[in-house]
């Protein structure tokens, strides 16, 4: 394969994969709009802590305050919402091929989904909150996936290949 065909692919790949990853995260917005009660109860039991091993040193740091819980659901939404039209950006930028400016505004958007399964829902409340501990309201498996592939993604866009340039800095 010639190096124009390798970076034609890896373009192509860097299109698809970010394609990917914001029809993912268009439908999760669209089904927490839509379906507004399921996740609304994950992100309750999880802030309220009630299915964890309930820890006297732990249980401190529970939110049971509906009111907080359902502004931080909402946050949550918002931010899904705002990843998922960042990364259709990102991707038609990528199939104009206008590579440096698909790399940065994928890359941003690639980051807010990481930054959501990774800080957000791994970190604050995996072990924060101790999702971890839960049998039924654990997402940390999901999260994880989501977080993987957001990464390996990213890496795809970083190729120097994929902006079909041969490396030229964003």
């Amino acid at each position: 394969m010639t190096t124009t065909n390798s970076r034609g692919a890896l373009s192509l790949a860097a299109t698809l994969l970010t394609a990917s990853v914001a029809l993912y995260m268009a439908l999760v917005a669209f089904g927490n709009i839509t379906d507004f009660g399921t996740n609304q109860q994950f992100v309750r039991h999880v802030l309220a802590m009630d299915t964890t091993f309930k820890d006297d040193d732990l249980m401190w740091r529970a939110i049971t305050n509906e009111g907080l819980q359902d502004a931080a659901y909402v946050a949550i939404i918002v931010w899904e919402t705002v990843a998922a039209l960042v990364l259709v950006y990102g991707t038609w930028l990528w199939a104009r091929r206008d590579h440096p400016r698909a790399r940065r505004v994928s890359t941003y958007g690639l980051l807010m989904t990481m930054l959501l399964f990774g800080a957000g829902f791994i970190a604050i409340g995996g072990e924060w909150f101790a999702m971890w501990q839960s049998e039924d309201w654990n997402g940390l498996d999901a999260a994880t996936r989501v977080f993987v592939l957001s990464g390996v993604v990213l890496l795809v866009n970083h190729l120097p290949g994929a902006q079909g340039d041969r490396g030229a800095a964003a």
